[in-house]
C-alpha cells in the first residue's frame, strides 16, 4: 500500500498561500511538486469540510452543515476505506475530527492520546484549543510517523485560521501565521517524501478580510492545493468532493461508494 499524507491548513486562503509558503513555492519552481486554485464546498465551514474532505460529500448532501452539528460521520470515509483494506491511519488533528471519527463527543481526557484504537482512526493524537502551537502538532504528526508509520496520516494545524479570525484575512497577523507553516513544512515534508509518502498540502476554507468565513466569496473559498512528488493533469477539473478519490488512487485502494479520481496521475 503506497503511502499518502493529507495536510490541511485551516483557514489558509489561496493569494495567501501562493505569497508566503515559501517552500512549497520553491518545489513547484523546482518542478517538484505542482499547485492549482481549488474552490471549496458551502458554506465555507470548518466541520463541514472536515467531513467534505474526508467522505467526498458536499456539505448539503452528508448533512454536516454547520460547526453546530455535533455527531458521528454516517457512511463511508477515508480512515475506514484504508482500515477496512488492511492499512494503519493516524491524525494529528483538531478535536472536532475525533468527534466525526472516533467518538462523540470529545472528552480531552480520554480521548486526546489514541492508540491501537479499533475504529476508523489506529492512532491519533487531538487537540482543542485553536491556538494550540502548530510547531507541537507538527511534532505530534512526526511521532506518529516515526513510532507508528502509519499508511494515512491526516495532519491539519490551526494556527492560520485562528490569526485570521483575531485579525483579518488581509493582515500582518494572518500573514505570518502563513509564514509560520510554510516554514514547518520546509522543516518537515522532506523528510516524510524520503520515507516514502506522497505529500498534498490543501485548506478546508479560506479566510476574509474581515476574519470570518462561510459564504461563497473568493477570500473565503479559494484555497491551495500542493501535491508533492506528483501532479494530477491540467487538465483535470479537480473538485473538493473528489480529494478523497485521489488519495484512493494514490494508495491503489477502491474508493467504494466514495466519489472516484478520473484524472491521470504523474510521479515527479
Amino acid at each position: 500500500m503506497n503511502k499518502v499524507i493529507l495536510i490541511v491548513l485551516d483557514g489558509l486562503r489561496y493569494d495567501v498561500a501562493r505569497t508566503c509558503l515559501g517552500y512549497m513555492e520553491g518545489l513547484v519552481a523546482a518542478g517538484r511538486a505542482d499547485v492549482r486554485k481549488l474552490t471549496c464546498e458551502l458554506p465555507a465551514m470548518s466541520r463541514p469540510l472536515y467531513e467534505t474532505l474526508l467522505t467526498g460529500r458536499k456539505p448539503v448532501d452528508h448533512g454536516v452543515v454547520s460547526n453546530g452539528v455535533v455527531r458521528r460521520s454516517v457512511g463511508d470515509n477515508l480512515f475506514a476505506r484504508v482500515r477496512a483494506q488492511g492499512g494503519v491511519t493516524a491524525a494529528a488533528a483538531y478535536h472536532w475530527v475525533s468527534e466525526l471519527y472516533v467518538s462523540c463527543p470529545f472528552d480531552r481526557y480520554r480521548d486526546r492520546i489514541l492508540v491501537d484504537g479499533t475504529g476508523d482512526i489506529t492512532h491519533g493524537v487531538f487537540y482543542w484549543d485553536d491556538a494550540y502551537p502548530d510547531s507541537h502538532l507538527f511534532a505530534d504528526a512526526e511521532w506518529l510517523i516515526r513510532s507508528k508509520s502509519p499508511d494515512f496520516l491526516l495532519l491539519h494545524p490551526m494556527n492560520v485560521d485562528d490569526a485570521g479570525h483575531k485579525h483579518g484575512g488581509d493582515s500582518i497577523g494572518y500573514r505570518n501565521a502563513a509564514r509560520m507553516q510554510g516554514d514547518l513544512l520546509a522543516r518537515h515534508v522532506p523528510a516524510w517524501v524520503e520515507a516514502g509518502y506522497s505529500v498534498i498540502v490543501t485548506a478546508d476554507h479560506g479566510m476574509g478580510d474581515d476574519g470570518n468565513h462561510a459564504g461563497p466569496t473568493p477570500e473565503e473559498t479559494e484555497v491551495p492545493f500542493y501535491t508533492v512528488g506528483f501532479r494530477i493533469e491540467k487538465a483535470a477539473l479537480l473538485q473538493q468532493i473528489q480529494i478523497v478519490g485521489l488519495v484512493c488512487r494514490l494508495m491503489d485502494l477502491d474508493p467504494g461508494d466514495m466519489p472516484a479520481f478520473g484524472g491521470t496521475v504523474e510521479r515527479l
